[in-house]
C-alpha cells in the first residue's frame, strides 16, 4: 500500500451502541475507532508481517535472527566508525551503530513485558541480555572511543560541527567515560564486571519488588479473608489496598506487603554498594553525582537544596493537611484515631470527595475512550496542525487483537510516525501505565529519508461492554493525556540523531511534556470540546470540571511532602555509603521529611521499584511538574488552544529531544532562566484555591 493510501486508510465506523439518543454528536473517525469493539479479523491469505512490521518477528525464533543481523551490522559499523576521517561522518556512524542495536533492544524490552505469549517473552528476554552484553563491551571498546576522542580533541574539527552533532558526540563520549574507558585494563575489567553484576541485581530487585507476600489464614480475622487472594492455608497480599474504607484491611495490607524479605534487603544493599563502587571507579564522588550529570539539576547538592526549600515552604500547609486527616480519622474511627501511613491515600480521597463531590462514576459517562481520543486529536490539530488517524494493522503486526494503531500526520510535513495503543486490561500485562519507544526518529544519510518513530502507549483500561463503550475515570483520562504527552514528544522531535530523539533526554526534563498534558486534561476550554455523555450527548458541566481541579488541592501539600520523602530517600541511598541499613535510613528520613510514624517490621524501600529506572533521579517528577506549571501559567493558561504558542512550544522544547541542554530549552520557552526558588514557588502556588469555583458552585 502506498504511503498516500495508507494515510487515508483509517476506520470509518459508527458506534456500536444503537440505543444512543438522537441528540448525540457523531464521533470523528478516531473517536469511533476507539468507541467501537475490536473485530477479530480472520484472513488466512494475508501474510504475517511480523511484530511492528519487522518480518523476522512473525515467530519467537525470529528474535534470534534479528539479533544476529543487528550484531553483524554492529561489526561493520564499528569498523566504519574506527576508520573514517574524524568529523560528522564519525558521529553519524556512532548514531547508526546505536540505532541498529536500539531498534532490536527497545522492541525486545517491550515484548518481554507485554506480549501475551510466553515464548515471545522468553525470546525477547534473551535478546535483551545478548544486546545488553554487546553494549557493555562497546562502551569499553578502546579503539572505538579513540576515534571519537580524536575528533573531540581537535578544536578545528569541533568548530566545524553543528551544535547538535557536537552535543551528540559529547554524549557518546560521556557514555564511554561512565563505563570506565579511561581506566587501565585491570580497572576497566572491574568496571565491566560491576556493570554485569548490576544488570543481575537490578533484575532481581525489580522481580522481588513486585512479588506478593503471604501470611497464614489463621492470623487474619475470617471476615477479612475475602479482601485478599486465597492460597490454600495462606492469604496472599499483593498490594497496599490503599483505597479500602476498612482501616484494618489497610493496616493488614501495609504490614504484610511491606514486611521485609531478607534476601531482597541484601539485594538492595549490594545493589547500592555496587553503584557507589562503579561511580567512584569512573571518577565521581557518588552514584548520585554520576546519574545527575547532564540533567537540569546537575548535582545531588542542588537536588537536596530544592527538596529542603520545598519542604520549608510547604511546612504550614502540610501541618494543616495532616490535621484535617487526623480529624477525619477521628470522625470515622473514634476508637483508633491515630493517623498512620496507611491512612494518608484513603483519607485524602475521602476529604476530596466530601468537599467537592467528585465521585468518579459521575464523570465517567462523559469520558468515553473514543471521546477522549477525539479530544486529543482536536487538541493536537489546533496546537500543532497534527492529526491522529486510525489504521488497520496487518496480520501479525500487533500482539493482541485489541491493540489500535495510529498514524500521526502533520498538515504540511506529512506522516510523522506511529503510535500503537495497547489500552485494555489483559492477564499478565503490567498494570503500570507507560510509554515505550520502539524505534527512534533520525535522518538516514544512507537513504536520504527520515526514519519514522514508533512508540507504544500502554494503559490498563476496562474493556467495552455490550451496553457501553470503555468509560474512563478522571484519573484514567489524565493518565491517557500524560502518556500521550510522551508519545507526541517522540513524534514531534524530528531530531537528526536517534541517540537524542524524543524522550531520550534528561530525566528531569523528559516528564515535562507529559505533565504539561495533565493541565490541558483539566482545563474546561479543552474538555468542553470532547467531554460529552455517551448516551445523551450532553457536555460535561463546567462546575464539575472546576470542582475536580479544586479537589486536587485538598491535602495537596501532604501529597507533595510524601513525594519529597521518596525523593530524599533516593538521594541518600545514592550518596556516600552509610553505616546504617536501608531500613534505618528510611526510618530517619520518614521522620524528618514526612511526619507520619515509621511502622516497625516494615521495609517500604523494598517496594520502591523506581530505584532501578530512576536511581538518584526520583526528584524528576517534582522538578518536571514545577517546569510544566510555569510553562502552563506563562504560555497556555490564557488560551490553551493557541497555535502560535503551540508552535513555539514545539520549536523550543519538543523539537530537540536530548540534543540541547534542558535548562536552555526551558529558558527558550519561558524567555527567562528560572531559579530553584522559581521551581519551588511554582509548586506551592499550585495549591492556592480558586475562589471562582466557590462562586460557580453557589450559583449552580
Amino acid at each position: 500500500m502506498s504511503a498516500c493510501k495508507r494515510l487515508l486508510y483509517f476506520v470509518r465506523q459508527r458506534s456500536l451502541w444503537t440505543h444512543v439518543r438522537r441528540n448525540v454528536t457523531t464521533w470523528s473517525p478516531v473517536g469511533a475507532a476507539f468507541n467501537a469493539k475490536p473485530h477479530r479479523r480472520l484472513n488466512l491469505i494475508e501474510k504475517n508481517v511480523g511484530l511492528f512490521g519487522v518480518p523476522e518477528l512473525s515467530c519467537p525464533a525470529g528474535f534470534q535472527a534479528a539479533t544476529e543481523t543487528a550484531l553483524k551490522n554492529t561489526e561493520r559499523l564499528v569498523g566504519k566508525a574506527c576508520s573514517c576521517s574524524p568529523g560528522v561522518e564519525t558521529v553519524e556512524s556512532f548514531d547508526q551503530l546505536s540505532d541498529g542495536l536500539c531498534k532490536v533492544a527497545d522492541l525486545a524490552d517491550f515484548v518481554k513485558v507485554a506480549h501475551p505469549d510466553p515464548a515471545f517473552r522468553e525470546a525477547a528476554e534473551k535478546t535483551c541480555i545478548e544486546i545488553g552484553t554487546v553494549v557493555e563491551k562497546l562502551n569499553t571498546n578502546v579503539k572505538l572511543c579513540k576515534s571519537l576522542k580524536i575528533l573531540l580533541d581537535n578544536p578545528d574539527i569541533v568548530a566545524k560541527l553543528d551544535p547538535n552533532t557536537r552535543k551528540v558526540a559529547e554524549l557518546f563520549m560521556f557514555d564511554f567515560e561512565i563505563s570506565g574507558i579511561h581506566l587501565d585494563d585491570k580497572l576497566r575489567k572491574e568496571a565491566v564486571a560491576l556493570h554485569v553484576k548490576l544488570l543481575d541485581l537490578n533484575n532481581e530487585f525489580l522481580v522481588g519488588a513486585h512479588l506478593p507476600n503471604r501470611i497464614a489464614r489463621s492470623a487474619i480475622p475470617e471476615h477479612l479473608h475475602l479482601h485478599f487472594a486465597d492460597e490454600g492455608s495462606f492469604i496472599q497480599v499483593g498490594g497496599l489496598h490503599a483505597d479500602s474504607p476498612d482501616d484494618l484491611v489497610r493496616e493488614i495490607a501495609y504490614r504484610i506487603y511491606l514486611y521485609p524479605n531478607a534476601d531482597l534487603v541484601d539485594c538492595l544493599e549490594e545493589l547500592l554498594k555496587c553503584r557507589y563502587k562503579l561511580a567512584k571507579l569512573v571518577g565521581y564522588d557518588s552514584y548520585g553525582h554520576r546519574a545527575l550529570k547532564g540533567t537540569m539539576a546537575k548535582t545531588p547538592e542542588t537536588v537536596m537544596s530544592f527538596l529542603q526549600l520545598l519542604t520549608d515552604k510547604l511546612s504550614d500547609r502540610t501541618a494543616k493537611d495532616f490535621k484535617m486527616m487526623r480529624n477525619m480519622k477521628k470522625k470515622l474511627n473514634p476508637r483508633n484515631s491515630e493517623l498512620m501511613p496507611w491512612d494518608h491515600p484513603y483519607l485524602s480521597g475521602v476529604l476530596r470527595a466530601e468537599r467537592y463531590n467528585i465521585e468518579p462514576s459521575l464523570y465517567s459517562p462523559y469520558l468515553s475512550l473514543g471521546a477522549c481520543m477525539e479530544g486529543l486529536n482536536n487538541l493536537f490539530s489546533q496546537l500543532y496542525g497534527v492529526s491522529l488517524m486510525s489504521e488497520h494493522p496487518s496480520a501479525g503486526e500487533v500482539w493482541s487483537e485489541d491493540v489500535r494503531k495510529l498514524a500521526v500526520v502533520h498538515e504540511t510535513e506529512g506522516l510523522l510516525g506511529y503510535i500503537y495503543c495497547d489500552f485494555y486490561h489483559r492477564q499478565h500485562k503490567p498494570q503500570q501505565d507507560c510509554h515505550f519507544t520502539i524505534r527512534g526518529g533520525r535522518w538516514c544519510q544512507e537513504t536520504g529519508q527520515y526514519q519514522l518513530p514508533v512508540v507504544v502507549l500502554m494503559l490498563s483500561l476496562p474493556h467495552p461492554t455490550k451496553s457501553a463503550p470503555t468509560l474512563l475515570t478522571p484519573g484514567m483520562m489524565e493518565n491517557l493525556f500524560h502518556e500521550m504527552g510522551h508519545a507526541m514528544h517522540s513524534m514531534l522531535g524530528r531530531t537528526r540523531y536517534q541517540h537524542v530523539t524524543g524522550t531520550r533526554c534528561a530525566t528531569d526534563f523528559a516528564e515535562v511534556p507529559s505533565i504539561l498534558m495533565e493541565y490541558f486534561a483539566t482545563d474546561y476550554r479543552v474538555l468542553s470540546q470532547f467531554a460529552r455523555h455517551y448516551e445523551t450527548g450532553q457536555p460535561l458541566p463546567e462546575s464539575m470540571v472546576a470542582r475536580l481541579c479544586e479537589s486536587k488541592k485538598v491535602c495537596g501539600a501532604a501529597d507533595i511532602q510524601l513525594q519529597i520523602f521518596y525523593a530524599v530517600l533516593d538521594q541518600i541511598y545514592h550518596s556516600k555509603p552509610q553505616s546504617r541499613s536501608t531500613t534505618e535510613i528510611l526510618k530517619e528520613m520518614q521522620q524528618k521529611f514526612y511526619g507520619l510514624p515509621y511502622t516497625p517490621n516494615t521495609a517500604w524501600q523494598l517496594r520502591f521499584s523506581h530505584l532501578i529506572g530512576y536511581g538518584a533521579k526520583y526528584y524528576s517528577y517534582l522538578m518536571s511538574r514545577a517546569v510544566a506549571s510555569m510553562v502552563w501559567k506563562q504560555c497556555f493558561v490564557q488560551d490553551p488552544l493557541n497555535r502560535d504558542m503551540g508552535e513555539r512550544y514545539r520549536q523550543e522544547m519538543l523539537a530537540h529531544g536530548g540534543a540541547k541542554e534542558p535548562m536552555l530549552m526551558v529558558e527558550g520557552m519561558l524567555q527567562r532562566r528560572p531559579t530553584m526558588e522559581d521551581f519551588v514557588d511554582a509548586l506551592v502556588s499550585e495549591l492556592n484555591p480558586n475562589f471562582e469555583t466557590f462562586i460557580m458552585d453557589s450559583e449552580s
